[in-house]
């Protein structure tokens, strides 16, 4: 079952992707991926995707790409999502129909969610101001120059400030789009999207940006795989670093310093977030109560598992199975 919504609210499934003379070709892609393709096998109804324009005419796209878009800007005041999926290279600031456009479209409750660049469209409308955000690394000096009144975190993944979302480059921004599926529809059918996409299902958005070591899948030697692995299908057990240390043959401060390097967050981090989204799939697809599912995944005490679990999810184990139990 999937969350569903009044008459009088906004539906955040109502989706208006901005696109824009110098558009960002991928990562407009990713947000059409993920919200505009029409994905049966889930058995739920999907996102009404729409892409808006904001300015009429051929649009020219990286790539030699030319592109017409079917609606105005009229149409992201009607939307309950609108994507930014990055800005013009010169990251002139946005015209004042597109700003006003967005005010307008937040004042009535829509959720606004931009992806690397596309944070500077968002900063300029005045609404991050006080709110944490974020953008590709790159542009953090640019943007923490001309908006001082936002509460910049340049190494994370990406930011969710509620009806305020901002990500850093092209793959966080589909770490994102993923965030917001499972925030809609829940683990289970997140997890279905992200295995279509043949990705990972969930990044952490508190996670650095930049990874100089991605994980090499086991088969290639990397010590880290197979004992991801393990702890993945063991998380009921007491796992210390100095457990997941001795398994990896390493020292738990070269273990911690690798593991940061190619993850990008910390053992204990990582584990915390593993057992909040296998919760999530238990609260989604069984009947246990919540003291059960946190034995079963190794959180000790429901006391544990709720404060985690509000922590990451913003919401409670009880309140989450209500939105999200599947039929």
């Amino acid at each position: 079952m999937f969350r569903k919504y009044s008459a009088m609210s906004v539906s955040p499934r109502s989706v208006a992707v901005l696109a824009y003379d110098g558009l960002c070709t991928f990562e407009f892609a990713l947000a059409v991926e993920v919200f505009g393709l029409r994905r049966p096998e889930l058995d739920v109804p999907w996102y009404d995707f729409k892409v808006c324009a904001a300015e009429p005419g051929p649009l020219r796209a990286e790539g030699g790409v030319t592109m017409q878009a079917r609606h105005g800007l009229r149409a992201i005041e009607t939307a309950g999502t609108v994507v930014v999926p990055g800005w013009r290279h010169g990251l002139e600031p946005p015209p004042s129909a597109l700003i006003a456009s967005l005010r307008r479209a937040h004042a009535r409750g829509a959720r606004l969610i931009s992806i690397c660049s596309g944070a500077f469209v968002l900063g300029a409308t005045g609404l991050l101001d006080g709110k944490r955000a974020t953008t590709h690394w790159r542009y953090t000096k640019l943007f923490a120059e001309r908006f001082p009144r936002v509460q910049l975190m340049p190494d994370v993944l990406y930011v969710d400030e509620g009806r305020l979302l901002t990500s850093a480059g092209s793959a966080a921004g589909l770490d994102l789009c993923l965030h917001v599926v499972r925030k809609d529809y829940g683990a289970a059918i997140a997890n279905q999207v992200a295995r279509r996409l043949v990705i990972a299902p969930h990044r952490e958005g508190g996670q650095a940006q930049f990874v100089p070591e991605p994980v090499a899948p086991s088969e290639s030697g990397s010590p880290l795989s197979p004992v991801l692995e393990w702890a993945l299908q063991n998380l009921r057990e007491p796992i210390s670093v100095r457990r997941l240390a001795r398994r990896a043959g390493m020292s738990e401060r070269t273990f911690c310093r690798r593991f940061s390097a190619q993850l990008g967050t910390s053992p204990a981090r990582w584990l915390i977030g593993q057992r909040v989204i296998a919760a999530q799939r238990l609260l989604e697809t069984s009947a246990l109560e919540v003291e059960t599912i946190a034995e079963h995944l190794g959180m000790g005490t429901a006391t544990n598992l709720r404060h985690h679990f509000r922590s990451q999810v913003r919401t409670t184990p009880t309140r989450y199975r209500q939105m999200f139990r599947a039929t």
